[in-house]
């Protein structure tokens, strides 16, 4: 209900849109995602595509089946160009009112708490889990299997290569 959907907006079989959505020209929505009430999709943006999954073969990489989905919570906004993968297996999650600049990733089995907010150009690597009112920088780039806890501020340029308790402020390559 309420929701609005603009040109090229493309939502496949068995997703949810929540009420009063607001989905740019464009945008995408993959099967069986879910958007909360109240998300924004600008242009271009992508929730639900398939993960970096691959195993090498006998004649090269071989792709893994992503078979998991994708749920926003309530008031998630996301940036143009930006893309959200669907979980290997399982779900990948972003948090009630978290806020994703343009041109973001959001890798499979990724969880982003409540309140965050990522910049242009960051990219969070599969299964990192972000604890709520973690800020990113523009062009933080992450490792992945890693942890930050909640509060964590990271500077812009900063290369994330280890856990990060709560609360700290991080910057550099590596962030220390």
């Amino acid at each position: 209900a309420g929701s609005r959907l603009g040109p090229h907006v493309v939502v496949e079989a068995d997703a949810v849109v929540g009420e009063r959505c607001l989905l740019h020209a464009a945008a995408q929505v993959r099967e069986r995602c879910v958007l909360g009430d109240e998300v924004i999709l600008h242009g271009g943006a992508v929730v639900g595509s398939d993960g970096f999954g691959y195993h090498p073969g006998r004649a090269g990489l071989v792709k893994i089946p992503q078979i998991g989905t994708v749920e926003l919570g309530a008031r998630v906004e996301v940036g143009a160009n930006t893309c959200i993968d669907r979980a290997t297996t399982g779900v990948t999650r972003v948090g009630e009112g978290t806020k994703l600049d343009n041109q973001v990733q959001i890798a499979h089995n990724v969880t982003v708490g409540r309140h965050c907010a990522i910049s242009a150009q960051s990219g969070i690597s599969g299964s990192c889990r972000l604890g709520d009112g973690v800020t990113l920088g523009g062009q933080v780039g992450m490792a992945d299997h890693l942890a930050l806890g909640d509060g964590v501020k990271v500077a812009a340029k900063s290369g994330i290569t280890r856990d990060v308790p709560a609360g700290q402020s991080i910057f550099g390559y590596p962030a220390v």
